[in-house]
């Protein structure tokens, strides 16, 4: 018979890196990247570098895991919303409060969410747009196919961000 050690901490307990990850349901290099992104991440460090994450922190990054992972934003639109409504907020829809849910906007809007359709099945949807009578912008495309393209290409940025960080990290 195998013995498990496991220890049940109170909700007011510091938590671990791994802990934390495991938690949110993200690797830990994830949770160490979003410190780089969002200066509201700063879990005390002991010696060696060890990370413990408050009950808050852990709050504040289900609220940021919520709109990335869950709604679809871009870390440029978190960083947008911590900035506009505060840590407080984000926390909130992270389960440490009473915030509502980010409004969802379709258009320009930085902090709008990004479809997680593939590229081909945006562009097909926006094409068919433009042939019922979306107005055209640049080249003919359709001013919908434009924003798709904005947005893949801050997705694109965030993912090139994230492997550079990979890379320093090893």
């Amino acid at each position: 018979m195998e013995m498990v050690n496991a220890v049940a901490k109170t909700a007011e307990a510091f938590r671990t890196i791994s802990e934390v990850a495991e938690d949110l349901d993200v690797p830990q290099h994830v949770l160490r990247f979003w410190e780089t992104r969002f200066p509201h991440v700063r879990p005390m460090k002991r010696g060696g570098g060890r990370r413990y994450y408050r009950p808050e922190d852990v709050t504040l990054l289900k609220g940021i895991r919520k709109l990335l992972y869950g709604e679809g934003f871009t870390i440029k639109g978190v960083k947008k919303i911590l900035k506009e409504k505060g840590a407080s907020h984000v926390s909130g829809l992270g389960g440490g409060g009473r915030a509502r849910a980010v409004t969802m906007v379709d258009g320009g809007d930085i902090g709008a969410p990004v479809s997680r359709a593939l590229p081909s099945e945006r562009l097909s949807a926006a094409a068919g747009a433009s042939q019922n009578g979306t107005k055209s912008g640049l080249g003919g495309l359709a001013l919908r196919e434009i924003e798709l393209l904005k947005r893949a290409r801050s997705e694109l940025s965030d993912l090139r961000d994230m492997l550079t960080y990979a890379r320093e990290s090893v």
